[in-house]
């Protein structure tokens, strides 16, 4: 192990991979990424798979056995196909954490981000499809993805919510989850293996608020730039902490077995290089937080990475930095709800891509 990464895992923080393929698989690297630099666990969206199935001939193996089949089912064969192999790479890290890492994410078809009910069917649907007890089902914290959250979670299945940006909506996150796990008590179904995460995007915060700072152009905006992601998650961790300690449902469910639904720093990969390319890793350590990071991110906290607390301690100057935002005028409401319209928006055109990629497979493989 890395020092930076071993000190960061040793600090509560669970590093997870942002990423996917069948090369990264079949290749090993994921196995010496557990072995050298503590990942233990991944993540996968829209786009991710829309890199990985662009690639000829990694999957023209598996195109060419499923045959003529309609480009929606060979997408489903395919990532399945990969995350179920790789679940099965993290299974000996989920048995040894009792199933609190170890965890593989799949996401539904982000075209159904504003339909409860069809998110909820294919939430069952992908959960069967991979067969494994270390997946997780993404699902969108859309106004209409909460209450398939909650209908998800109370089917014994394991869920990773995607797409937070904003602390109202991460509490209306938290409160599907204690929902949820209250249904699947009731339900019958064993709450010790439900695992969830609450991804909570950063980087993308300060790439929208540094550009209304920029324009602003004033002493004051500039100092804040490179502030509002950091202090945003900040405070996300603080309602995090506040919210499990002081709901009155959520100790009789801890008793039961549950466990906690852990924040989870996404898109933290640096976008500005006049920032450490370590920033969204360094700046959010905390116990019991995941951070999900792409390759180059988990490098370079390899190479020069701090890896020490920084979260505890500093809740009272992220509120002020929120604040200071609002006196120069900043709607943080409205860039982060223009943030989920676009993230949504992002993953379909990727997933567009990816039906345009896999049916071009099909054609070449049958031709």
């Amino acid at each position: 192990m890395t020092e930076a990464t071993q000190r960061t895992s040793d600090s509560g923080v669970s590093i997870w991979l942002d990423d996917l393929s069948r090369t990264r698989i079949e290749s090993g690297n994921l196995q010496e990424l557990i072995a050298n630099k503590n990942v233990v666990g991944v993540t996968t969206n829209p786009s991710i798979f829309q890199k990985a199935l662009s690639q000829v001939g990694p999957y023209d193996a598996q195109l060419k056995e499923l045959g003529k089949v309609d480009v929606e089912t060979a997408i489903r064969e395919l990532t399945t196909t990969d995350v179920r192999n790789a679940t099965d790479i993290f299974r000996e890290v989920a048995e040894a954490t009792d199933f609190v890492d170890g965890r593989v994410s799949i996401e539904v078809d982000p075209r159904l981000a504003h339909e409860t009910e069809a998110t909820e069917k294919q939430a069952v649907e992908l959960w069967e499809k991979v067969n494994r007890p270390n997946a997780m089902i993404k699902i969108p914290a859309t106004l209409e993805g909460l209450p398939a959250i909650t209908a998800t979670l109370a089917k014994g299945i394991s869920v990773n919510v995607t797409l937070i940006f904003s602390l109202e909506r991460y509490e209306q996150v938290i409160d599907a989850y204690i929902e949820g796990i209250a249904q699947a008590a009731a339900n019958g179904h064993d709450l010790k293996h439900i695992g969830s995460v609450a991804s909570f995007f950063v980087s993308r915060v300060d790439s929208a608020v540094d550009a209304l700072l920029e324009e602003n152009g004033s002493e004051e905006a500039k100092a804040l730039e490179g502030k509002a992601a950091v202090a945003n998650a900040r405070l996300a961790y603080e309602l995090f902490e506040n919210k499990f300690a002081n709901d009155p449902r959520w100790a009789d469910l801890e008793a039961k077995g549950a466990k906690k639904q852990r924040p989870l720093w996404a898109s933290t990969g640096t976008k500005n290089a006049a920032y450490s390319d370590c920033k969204y890793v360094d700046e959010l350590v905390a116990p019991f937080v995941v951070n999900t990071m792409p390759e180059k991110t988990l490098d370079a906290l390899a190479d020069h990475g701090n890896g020490a607390p920084s979260i505890k301690g500093t809740y009272e100057d992220a509120h002020a930095v929120m604040d200071k935002l609002a006196d120069l005028g900043i709607d943080f409401k409205a860039v982060t709800n223009k943030l989920e319209a676009d993230g949504v928006a992002a993953f379909i055109k990727s997933w567009d891509t990816v039906l345009t990629d896999v049916q071009s497979g099909i054609d070449r493989v049958n031709a």
